[in-house]
């Protein structure tokens, strides 16, 4: 798998990026280290995680994804050193609160370690922007995370184009280390505001891209032809707001093209999304072998110009 350059960051990452929200979660420990294992092995690199993974279950507190990926790092075999680790810090985490302050960021970062049973995050992101706390505050706070060697390299997800050209500003003046990846919502149904307002942000200063959401909480999968199809399902709340016209003419396309490919509608929808000229890495999750061999066939399938047209087209609002 061919790696890619992660900004100005000096990192190089896979173009798919293992969506850790599962862990512990949708995939148990055991399972967890199995995809993991699977991922590595296949040339896969990037890991995404957040403190926050999976606060929202019941009777989970936060902090499950990264403890059991600090678990599997711990069986051995280099595994630390085979992957760019991605973290997060910002969302309502319990007993923590929500925000980017300098005493929450301290405070997170050491907790991250601690679950993660390492001594560095390669890419720490700010998880959702914060304008209660002014922005030097939280880059002052990042960068000294860099300086101390805790922190390899900044992420921003969830900011405004806005937003991110203002933290760009204020850490080039400052002389801090800057916002090296955005973590954006970005699909074939979800085009905006990423291309509008985001994509030129992120070309004109070096940005990398790694956006989440790559298959639309798996209506991009194909699985979903109608209705009917997400009665009952976990996601059906998520996905039905894809039932539209244009939704159903987007999952034509994906199923003509896997058809002429000889591959799945959710590798060619990751394989599109890939090959735009702004994205570094797409983030996906699977909570089986066969999902994410799945997945790792999109780094495989190489899309013509008619091809990422037609897809283009079918899903232009």
């Amino acid at each position: 798998m061919q790696l890619r350059p992660l900004g100005r960051s000096g990192l190089q990452v896979s173009p798919l990026c293992f969506g850790g929200n599962v862990f512990g979660w949708t995939a148990d420990e055991a399972t967890s280290h199995a995809l993991l294992d699977r991922f590595v092995d296949a040339g896969g690199n990037f890991v995404d995680s957040a403190n926050v993974y999976s606060s929202w279950v019941a009777g989970h507190q936060g902090g499950e994804s990264e403890s059991t990926l600090g678990r599997w790092f711990q069986r051995g075999g280099g595994r630390r050193e085979k992957v760019v680790l991605a973290t997060k810090v910002g969302m309502d985490m319990p007993g923590l609160g929500k925000g980017l302050t300098r005493a929450k960021i301290e405070r997170s970062v050491e907790d991250s370690l601690r679950r993660l049973q390492t001594d560095r995050i390669d890419l720490y992101y700010a998880h959702a922007d914060d304008a209660d706390t002014p922005l030097e505050e939280t880059l002052s706070a990042f960068d000294r995370l860099v300086k101390a060697g805790k922190v390899r390299a900044l992420g921003a997800s969830n900011y405004s184009g806005e937003r991110l050209e203002q933290a760009l500003a204020i850490s080039q003046r400052e002389g801090w280390a800057r916002y090296e990846c955005l973590q954006p919502l970005y699909n074939l149904m979800d085009r905006e505001p990423f291309e509008s307002t985001l994509a030129p942000v992120c070309a004109r200063h070096g940005i990398g891209v790694a956006h989440y959401f790559a298959l639309a909480s798996g209506f991009l999968s194909g699985k979903y032809r109608r209705p009917e199809d997400a009665l009952g399902k976990a996601r059906e709340a998520r996905v039905k707001s894809y039932f539209n016209e244009r939704g159903w003419r987007v999952v034509e396309a994906l199923h003509r093209v896997a058809h002429r490919l000889d591959t799945t509608p959710a590798a060619v929808a990751l394989a599109w999304a890939m090959a735009q000229p702004t994205i570094t890495s797409a983030i996906a999750s699977a909570t089986s072998i066969e999902q994410l061999d799945e997945l790792l066939g999109a780094t495989r399938l190489t899309l013509d110009a008619d091809t990422l047209r037609e897809l283009a087209v079918s899903s232009a609002p």
